[in-house]
């Protein structure tokens, strides 16, 4: 697994003081990781800084060099199984020199013990297997508008928060690796966002998130035990946004229902990831993913 070189720049820096690596807190993720979002075209959530934070207070990091920030990266340790690293931008001018790296490995040891999971662009997948990455699959990035959707009234759909949280738990475990309820409280309820959830025989069978961002908007996550559940969370997400709006929807391509959905909606594949591991591969219901949470923290 490549490692950061001893006589690389950063390297040096490192020993000297010079470049330092630390945690941030909601107020350096609101000024320094999410403006870099944007700028990089990524397009975060209004609130992201508040609920990706509580993920794990501990897992983000900003590295400076000379006090100035040059890079950022997340490492957000779910449980002791496993863990998500996203976040990731190097300030273009001090790429290449190892700076990049000395955060990353700050970010895999604070995972360590973890199966960690990461998502990438396609380009540089030789460059993700060099740090330990196999390739899972491919996901898809969506864009839409309300526009392109049907008028008729949405199956029944009702807002998530109505619904103990204990309710929503079982089937969000099913589909992301770790239990994560106090990031979750927060997601569902997030200002500006409007969560809905439809129950089925045995409690919960769908949920989703549709989030507002700096344009537009994400849904994220899209839970469902099978489409019809999918369809009415979807539909229902969407007609609570303005008309014209345009909105995004991440799915992972092996879901052959997910693709299905995003095709009868008209949707356009915009940009896509590799999700990648290191370690054993989590075990989750793939087929129930309809929309992964965000690109950044799985």
């Amino acid at each position: 697994m490549k490692s950061l070189e001893a006589y690389s720049p950063a390297a040096i820096e490192l020993r000297s003081g010079k470049y330092v690596i630390r945690n941030l807190d909601v107020a350096g993720l609101a000024g320094v990781t999410i403006p870099w979002m944007r700028e990089a075209g990524w397009n975060p959530g209004v609130n992201d800084a508040q609920t990706f934070h509580l993920a794990d207070p501990s897992g983000f990091f900003v590295g400076e060099l000379d006090g100035e920030p040059i890079a950022t990266v997340s490492g957000v340790r779910y449980d002791d199984s496993f863990g998500f690293i996203g976040c990731y931008i190097v300030a273009p001018r001090f790429r290449g020199q190892g700076y990049g790296l000395a955060i990353h490995e700050a970010a895999r040891r604070h995972l360590a013990g973890c199966t960690q999971g990461g998502d990438g662009v396609l380009e540089n997948l030789e460059k993700y297997k060099r740090i330990g990455r196999v390739f899972a699959h491919r996901n898809a990035r969506y864009e839409g508008t309300k526009s392109c959707l049907d008028r008729h009234a949405p199956p029944p759909a009702y807002v998530a928060r109505e619904f103990a949280l204990e309710e929503i738990t079982p089937l969000d475990r099913e589909c992301f690796p770790a239990v994560r309820t106090r990031f979750l409280a927060s997601w569902i309820q997030q200002p500006g966002a409007i969560s809905l959830a439809v129950r089925g025989g045995d409690g919960v069978c769908g949920f989703g998130v549709i989030r507002p961002c700096f344009s537009g908007w994400k849904i994220g996550p899209l839970f469902a035990q099978e489409p019809d559940a999918a369809e009415s969370v979807f539909r229902g997400l969407v007609n609570h946004i303005p008309d014209q709006d345009h909105f995004v929807l991440d799915i992972p391509e092996p879901n052959a229902a997910a693709r299905a959905l995003v095709a009868r909606h008209g949707m356009k594949e915009i940009f896509a990831t590799a999700r990648m591991y290191t370690g054993p591969f989590p075990k989750i219901r793939l087929d129930w993913v309809y929309g992964i949470t965000t690109f950044e923290l799985g």
